[in-house]
């Protein structure tokens, strides 16, 4: 994925905000050894709120946004510049930041659930009050391009964050089933299993903390300060469109700079449309993976049900899961919600 540099002229008004922000975000000297924090769980008619950190909605999106969370039971609430627009972006960084802040500034708001992912979000990073999110603590739930926000955030502050489906989703009975098991239960015990399509890549059993989220955003973080040390952790990895020789680049930077070599397990999702072009002269998807992780010695699991496909199962980032591969499950070990 491209990310364009961040834009240096702007009005008096916002750099003021950006200022202000940025030096807040500066002054929380939180490192990766800070206990975490664990945001409330939801109930039924709780409120949450619908952000757009990244790529621009449409009445659509944001519809059956509201739609799916209304039918699990919540009020849902917009934030202000949810229908921004700016090219490729929902609008400008300072209308994105200020619905992030408002959403954990807002006492009303229970969680607040991303409309979707795409581009933009790495680029709040330094903006961010964490501060701010710190003494506020909120369910953030999201995937894809939100994996920027969520690692960031659990880097900075400790709080756990939800990969899970995006508001603009397919909420099918398997989504619904996971995502209602950690945000309105906790989660302690709630086991995953693998679907027909999952693969055993590497045999065994393991337990550690879960962090990832998407390939391309895990490895644009890689050296940033809003990464996070993959030693001991269990790995959830997973992207779109992204071919075998970029796919083992991002995993080679990976192993390099975050310690992935070092992991207790990885859990692979799906990788749609990651496969050579007719004619490509390159491995195969899987030729890659197995090329870039089996020298690890770890367990691993491949296509497991979260990613860009139909069904995505809810990973909370930050908690101590239990890996099961030869048996293709992941269970969690705690509560990612108290």
């Amino acid at each position: 994925m491209k990310r364009r540099p961040f834009i240096k002229s702007m009005a008096i008004g916002t750099t003021a905000i950006f200022a202000t922000s940025n030096l807040k975000a500066n002054t929380t000297n939180t490192d990766r050894k800070e206990k975490r924090i664990k945001p409330e769980r939801l109930t039924k008619g709780d409120t949450v709120t619908l952000i757009a950190p990244g790529g621009p909605v449409n009445d659509e999106k944001i519809e059956l946004s509201v739609k799916n969370l209304e039918a699990l039971g919540l009020q849902v609430k917009l934030a202000k510049n949810v229908r921004a627009k700016r090219g490729y972006m929902a609008g400008t960084d300072a209308q994105r930041l200020a619905d992030l802040h408002n959403a954990f500034r807002d006492t009303d708001t229970k969680a607040i659930w991303c409309v979707r992912g795409g581009d933009g979000c790495n680029r709040l990073l330094p903006l961010i009050d964490y501060g701010l999110v710190k003494e506020n603590p909120k369910i953030l739930i999201g995937f894809s391009d939100i994996t920027a926000l969520l690692n960031a955030i659990y880097r900075k502050t400790g709080l756990v964050g939800l990969h899970g489906p995006i508001g603009a989703w397919d909420f099918t009975d398997f989504n619904k089933e996971h995502v209602n098991a950690i945000v309105f239960d906790g989660g302690a015990g709630h086991s995953i299993d693998g679907t027909e399509k999952t693969v055993t890549l590497a045999e065994g059993k393991s337990t550690g903390k879960l962090i990832g989220g998407n390939l391309s955003l895990l490895a644009a973080l890689a050296g940033t300060g809003y990464d996070n040390d993959f030693k001991d952790k269990i790995v959830f990895i997973e992207d779109v469109g992204e071919k075998p020789r970029k796919v083992d680049r991002m995993l080679t930077q990976l192993r390099q700079a975050n310690n992935l070599k070092k992991a207790s397990g990885i859990i692979l999702g799906e990788f749609a449309d990651c496969n050579p072009g007719e004619g490509d002269v390159s491995l195969s998807l899987i030729e890659t993976l197995k090329d870039r992780l089996l020298d690890l010695n770890i367990p691993i699991l491949y296509d497991f049900p979260f990613g860009h496909d139909n069904n995505l199962c809810t990973l909370p980032v930050g908690i101590e899961i239990e890996l099961d591969a030869s048996n293709k499950r992941v269970t969690l070990k705690e509560n990612a919600t108290l």
